[in-house]
C-alpha cells in the first residue's frame, strides 16, 4: 500500500488515556510494508508502514480513528484525542428512600414483660385448678397475684424507653385487664357454688374467653421475645 504525500508518527505505545507517547517524523513512504493499527480490539483507518526498522502511523488517520483532531502549524503538530468518560459515582440513597430497619425493645424492658407474662400464665392456671377440682375458693390468693402483676406492669412503664416498648405495653396492660374480669367472673361463680360450670373438668375446653386469653399470652411471648413490635386480633 502506497502512503505518498503523508506526515507518519512513530508508533511507540498506545491506550485510551492521554499517556501516548508519540514522536513526529515526516517522510515519503513508497513501496514500504503496511500494518494495520488496532487500538483496545477496534481497528482504525490509519494503517502503520515499517521503515527500516521502526514502525510509523498516519497521525491524520489516527486522530480521525480515535475521534480525535490534529492540527499542523509551522513548526509544531498539536494532536488531540479524548479521554475515558467519567466515571459515574455510585447513586447514595437520599434518607427518603433508604430502607428503614424497625427500632427494636429496649433490654430492659423485655425483661420484666417476660416476667410479667409468666406470672399471668401462672395466675391462669391457678385459677384452672379451681375450677377443675372444685377447691374452694378461700384467701386472697388471686387478688394478690393481681397486685403484684400490677406492680410488674408498673416497672415495665418505667422501663419503657422505646416506641415498640410502650406499644407492647399497651397489649401487656389489655391482657391483665381481660385476665382480671375473666378472673372475677370464675370465682365469682365458684363462690356461688355454680356446679356446672366451676366443677365441670371439660368446662375450660369450653371457654371461649379463656381460649383468646391464653392465644394472646402466647402470641405476647413469641413478640416480646422477638424484640420486634407487631400486633395479633388475639388481644382485642
Amino acid at each position: 500500500m502506497n502512503r505518498s504525500g503523508k506526515r507518519f508518527l512513530p508508533l511507540l505505545s498506545l491506550g485510551l488515556s492521554l499517556g501516548l507517547i508519540l514522536s513526529v517524523s515526516e517522510t515519503v513512504a513508497q513501496d514500504t510494508p503496511t500494518r494495520t493499527l488496532i487500538v483496545n480490539g477496534e481497528t482504525l483507518d490509519a494503517g502503520v508502514i515499517l521503515v527500516e526498522g521502526r514502525s510509523y502511523v498516519d497521525i491524520e488517520g489516527l486522530a480521525e480513528g480515535m475521534g480525535g483532531s490534529v492540527t499542523f502549524e509551522a513548526n509544531q503538530i498539536s494532536l488531540t484525542i479524548p479521554g475515558p468518560p467519567p466515571s459515574a459515582a455510585p447513586e447514595t440513597p437520599s434518607p427518603s428512600t433508604a430502607p428503614q430497619t424497625p427500632e427494636a425493645m429496649s433490654k430492659g424492658f423485655q425483661k420484666i414483660a417476660v416476667f410479667t407474662l409468666a406470672e399471668m400464665r401462672e395466675w391462669k392456671g391457678a385459677i384452672g385448678s379451681v375450677v377443675t377440682s372444685g377447691i374452694p375458693v378461700v384467701g386472697t390468693w388471686s387478688q394478690d397475684y393481681h397486685d403484684r402483676i400490677e406492680a410488674d406492669l408498673m416497672q415495665a412503664t418505667l422501663a419503657a424507653s422505646a416506641e415498640p416498648d410502650r406499644q407492647a405495653l399497651e397489649l401487656l396492660q389489655q391482657q391483665l385487664t381481660r385476665l382480671s374480669e375473666w378472673a372475677d367472673k370464675v370465682l365469682g361463680e365458684r363462690e356461688a357454688l355454680n356446679a356446672d360450670k366451676t366443677i365441670d373438668p371439660n368446662s375450660l375446653q369450653k371457654d371461649q374467653t379463656l381460649a383468646k386469653i391464653s392465644q394472646c399470652g402466647q402470641f405476647l411471648s413469641s413478640m416480646i421475645v422477638s424484640g420486634t413490635f407487631s400486633n395479633d386480633s388475639s388481644c382485642y
